[in-house]
């Protein structure tokens, strides 16, 4: 059932770095799921029969591109501004590289690079400089700009300094292979596709596809066998020209991105306060979010968020949910979109498989077999819709979505079985801590989501989840001269796996019920305490934001994207936990730190960076292979700024409770444009850690 897609590509990528770990068989997956045996591809074959080179590592690396994103289109580039041809250049549309090469020549030279820079989540910049008069000495006197854009247009423009009128002669070489960017990724992409005039440009075509470049004006030349436009331009002194190139792919309009309409699902919020970097990272990220909205094309009022650009631009269902959850402050829309798009891919048997959200395999590191995400998506569904109707969502959508919640529920009820723990992946998978994290709280919310609208099983689901809370404080809790830690992971014949990881900070993510408070958590309080000092480690705390393992365990790697790589998301999931069980020092060192590497960012917070020890002077170092923007990140920075709020909303009940950061760790933070039970909702958080309601919902009520 599963079609390799942009969503697919990242997975497809960690199993070519990683691959499965020997310590347990994998089961067989799921619809949608497929075993874990994708194979390398080799080298792509030119028509000579010689190899032609393909990347040396696995994918392109991402972490010096300029990725515009507008989804379905992208636009990707080096810091250089000319699209080459090489690694992951080009424009695409629906994960299809519409155009590879696009280099321009200025009087028969390249203009040299002064300036690359994002100007938005979907536009980049680039600056180059020439010193075209003989007679001008060091100095450049003609500037080239170029603005790229993700909806697939490039605007070329050309300013003169020189004293005197000049004939500039202007060269745009095109070309393009039409390849897939699973093709890309893998080093298949093939060669170049041979040009024809087309309109005032030029165009490709392939048995799969054709694209096509328009410019305005015209040129005066297009020279097909070449891939080349030329025109010739006479500018005054002090003048300017500009060229505007348009990339299209066959029988298709301009782009239309998602998060270009009129209405988005996303409240326009913002921050000020005493720490700029607060304001930077809420409009970065909210930016980023926009532009990775995609829309259900059966369904075109349902939105949601892709991944990741580049490499995972399609539906991931677990992270999909998780960005809707963290993206509550911003409105209940978004979470609706995001819920309904993925009730629609429940599956509707045999009878252990009723209920399930499908979804693939996701590498868990060097200790673990591949976890899997339909697992995660399928708990997290109830968990959402329980949360949205806390923040406000309308009760007639309630009451649409809630038969696919109590499928959900349901299934988890028939996965466990008589078993007091669920196993990841079914049947026979390891039983992991942060499953039956999830686990636990779906039970829990979605026992009060199903009492809230007198449906039966609230009853039995919390009996469940008694049961497993008190198995799980014996079972997995291990004793240590260091006060001991959680147990990651029992495996199928019983024994414990004790290395400490990032999992751990889902025993923290306890889900919030009514009246502004959060769920029991699976952890005692003691318990809880150990952990917020492990997490607050030197071994666990690069100074950068949480290790997804710790430094001291077996098979640590800085860069292993489940072994020891800074994962954005799972930092924000520590913060907010220990910020909400109070341990403040511990969740603002996090806090700190992660600020700290997302101005080295330019608060566009990739996916995951190496987890290397922060020093003086040092920055955080990329992973070369991240989404960047990827959509938990991006929503990360809203949940930490909700966080330090302490906002906790009860629409149904009329109420909202502030509980914010007491310690107050970026001085005066004011959080304008949210949204609550519907309405613009503002706050601010003093120097001293005391909230003030500045914008609320008529009736909206300060809960104690």
């Amino acid at each position: 059932m599963q079609h390799l897609t942009q969503s697919s590509v990242a997975d497809d990528a960690h199993r070519f770095r990683d691959g499965p770990s020997p310590r347990f068989p994998v089961a067989e997956g799921l619809p949608g799921q497929p075993r874990d045996r994708t194979a390398r591809p080799g080298p792509p074959r030119s028509p000579s029969g010689a190899q032609s080179p393909g990347p040396a590592d696995g994918l392109p690396p991402t972490h010096t591109a300029l990725i515009c994103v507008a989804l379905p289109g992208l636009a990707i580039s080096t810091e250089q501004g000319q699209l080459n041809g090489r690694g992951l250049d080009g424009f695409y549309r629906a994960g299809r590289r519409l155009l590879a090469r696009c280099q321009i020549r200025v009087a028969g030279r390249e203009p040299l690079p002064v300036l690359a820079r994002m100007s938005g989540a979907d536009s980049a910049r680039f600056v180059g400089a020439l010193r075209v008069s003989p007679a001008a000495g060091p100095d450049p006197d003609v500037v080239v700009e170029r603005v790229r854009h993700a909806e697939g247009i490039e605007r070329i423009t050309l300013r003169s300094s020189a004293r005197h009128p000049l004939r500039l002669p202007l060269e745009v070489a095109l070309g393009t292979d039409l390849a897939e960017l699973s093709a890309i990724a893998s080093g298949s992409s093939g060669p170049e596709v041979a040009a024809g005039v087309h309109d005032s440009g030029l165009r490709w075509t392939t048995p799969a596809a054709t694209s096509s470049v328009t410019a305005d004006p015209s040129p005066a030349d297009a020279l097909a066998s070449a891939g080349l436009l030329r025109w010739e331009f006479e500018l005054p002194p002090g003048g300017t020209v500009s060229v505007e190139l348009r990339v299209r792919a066959d029988r298709t309009g301009p782009l239309r991105a998602v998060g270009r309409a009129a209405t988005s699902p996303l409240a326009p919020a913002r921050a000020t306060g005493d720490d700029p970097r607060a304001a930077a990272l809420l409009r970065t990220g909210i930016e980023d979010l926009q532009a990775l909205l995609l829309r259900d094309p059966a369904h075109p009022s349902d939105t949601y968020l892709g991944a990741g650009a580049p490499w995972r631009c399609g539906l991931a269902p677990a992270e999909a949910l998780a960005a809707a959850r963290m993206t509550l402050p911003l409105g209940t829309r978004l979470a609706a979109g995001t819920l309904r798009t993925l009730a629609r891919t429940q599956l509707r048997g045999p009878e252990s498989q009723a209920g399930m959200i499908p979804g693939p395999r996701r590498d868990a590191g060097t200790h673990l077999p591949p976890g899997c995400t339909g697992t995660e998506a399928t708990l997290l569904f109830p968990v959402l819709l329980a949360e949205a109707r806390r923040w406000g969502l309308p009760d007639q959508e309630i009451r649409e979505l809630l038969p696919a919640a109590e499928r959900c529920l349901t299934w988890l009820r028939t996965a466990a079985g008589d078993h007091t723990y669920l196993g990841d992946p079914q049947p026979e998978g390891p039983v992991r801590c942060e499953t039956q994290a999830h686990a636990h709280r779906a039970a829990l919310l979605g026992a009060d989501l199903l009492d809230a609208y007198d449906r039966p099983g609230g009853t039995g689901l919390r009996q469940w989840a008694s049961e497993l809370r008190a198995a799980f404080r014996k079972d997995f809790w291990t004793a240590d001269a260091g006060g001991g830690r959680p147990v990651a992971a029992l495996t199928p014949d019983g024994r414990a796996l004790t290395h400490l990881g990032s999992a751990a900070v889902h025993l923290l993510d306890t889900g919030l019920l009514g009246a502004g408070e959060p769920a029991v958590g699976l952890l005692d309080k003691a318990q809880t305490e150990q952990l917020a000092r492990l997490l607050g480690s030197p071994a666990m705390d690069s100074g950068w934001g949480l290790r997804g393992l710790g430094a001291k365990e077996t098979g640590h790697n800085p860069f292993g994207h489940r072994s020891g790589a800074v994962r954005v998301q799972e930092t924000a999931l520590a913060v907010a936990g220990l910020a909400a069980a109070g341990y403040e020092k511990e969740a603002g060192g996090l806090l700190r730190g992660l600020l700290a590497a997302a101005e080295h960012f330019g608060h566009r917070l990739p996916e995951m960076f190496a987890g290397e020890q922060r020093t003086d002077g040092s920055a955080p170092l990329p992973h070369p292979a991240a989404c960047r923007p990827a959509a938990t990140a991006a929503a990360s920075g809203v949940l930490l700024l909700a966080t330090l709020a302490g906002l906790r909303p009860d629409a149904p009940a009329g109420t909202v409770t502030l509980r914010p950061v007491r310690s107050a760790p970026l001085g005066e933070l004011g959080l304008t444009g949210l949204r609550v039970a519907g309405a613009p909702f503002s706050i601010r958080v003093s120097r001293l850690g005391l909230a003030m309601v500045e914008e609320a919902a008529n009736g909206l009520q300060l809960g104690a």
